[in-house]
């Protein structure tokens, strides 16, 4: 009874203040196999819910119930409110307002999504991708705030439960080169580059990318290429050092646009300016490209 009364509330509450047909609420209670009398039933069910949370939380309607709340009064909604301002907030360059937003929006977490309902599968997959959106958000957002060793460990967690989610990696290579451990992001990338040709047959995308081969390169100031040469192979570099620095050049200039590196006298430049380079766009997008595919939107990822 505990669990069927679980589900009803559960049902009502993803539209709170709007009407739910009586069928629809037998089909998603009794999971398509219902009671024999199955109004009376319902009916019943209601009453021990008016009696467990007030007689006039749940109203009735024309064909059916409706819960008698807000929006804000649900836990997934009052989520999805909280984490859209919080990526915001990122978006404006408010790293603080970010991080506390999206803090309170992840503490409404207490489990599953939807896990009295085993036949929304679909639904719950959904709001489980906008609970990890949020915490790449959340992420970034510590980042921005120069608090990469804060939080390598979580993301050392998400990246082995979510192994081909490229915006997630790109997060962890980016923590770990602002962590000043150029050597250990090499090896991320190169085992992420990996994974996603043996699984995939695909290469990384543009972020990967670009933060794979620009560790110390910063927009509008030239940096040397021994510099460059000691931080991307961390003071060990390869016997032919010029070479192997052009041609990860050559590779970035590939990803991001032949004009968004230049060649300065003794070493090299991300492009200043309105065109420059910029990585927080690319997880940013990266992000929204992969939440659209999971939704089933694939003209909208690949855009």
């Amino acid at each position: 009874l505990r669990a069927l009364l679980s589900a009803l509330l559960t049902v009502l509450a993803l539209q709170p203040g709007r009407a739910v047909p009586a069928g629809v609420l037998v089909d998603e209670v009794w999971d398509g196999e219902p009671p024999a009398d199955a109004p009376g039933a319902l009916q019943a069910l209601v009453g021990r819910l008016r009696r467990a949370l007030g007689r006039d939380a749940v109203e009735s309607a024309a064909d059916g119930y409706r819960l008698a709340a807000g929006p804000d009064a649900v836990d997934l909604h009052c989520f999805e409110r909280l984490a859209g301002e919080g990526a915001r907030a990122l978006e404006e360059g408010d790293a603080v307002k970010a991080a506390t937003v999206l803090d309170d929006a992840l503490a409404l977490w207490r489990g599953p999504a939807l896990a009295d309902l085993p036949d929304r599968a679909v639904a719950a997959a959904r709001w489980e991708a906008r609970r990890l959106d949020a915490r790449r958000t959340r992420i970034a957002a510590a980042l921005a705030q120069d608090q990469a060793g804060e939080v390598l460990a979580e993301l050392a967690g998400l990246c082995a439960d979510h192994p081909l989610d490229e915006p997630l990696q790109a997060l962890r290579i980016r923590a770990l080169r602002d962590a000043g451990r150029t050597a250990q992001a090499l090896a991320a990338y190169d085992e992420v580059r990996t994974l996603l040709a043996d699984r995939l047959g695909t290469d990384p995308g543009p972020a990967l990318r670009a933060l794979a081969l620009q560790p110390g390169l910063q927009p509008g100031r030239a940096v040397p290429a021994g510099v460059l040469v000691d931080e991307v192979w961390d003071g060990e570099p390869p016997a032919d050092a010029p070479g192997a620095l052009q041609a990860l050049v050559g590779r970035l200039r590939r990803a991001l646009g032949r004009d968004a590196v230049e060649s300065a006298a003794d070493g090299y430049r991300l492009a200043a300016g309105p065109d420059a380079v910029d990585l927080h766009c690319f997880e940013r997008l990266a992000g929204e490209g992969a939440r659209a595919l999971e939704e089933g939107d694939a003209v909208k990822a690949a855009t």
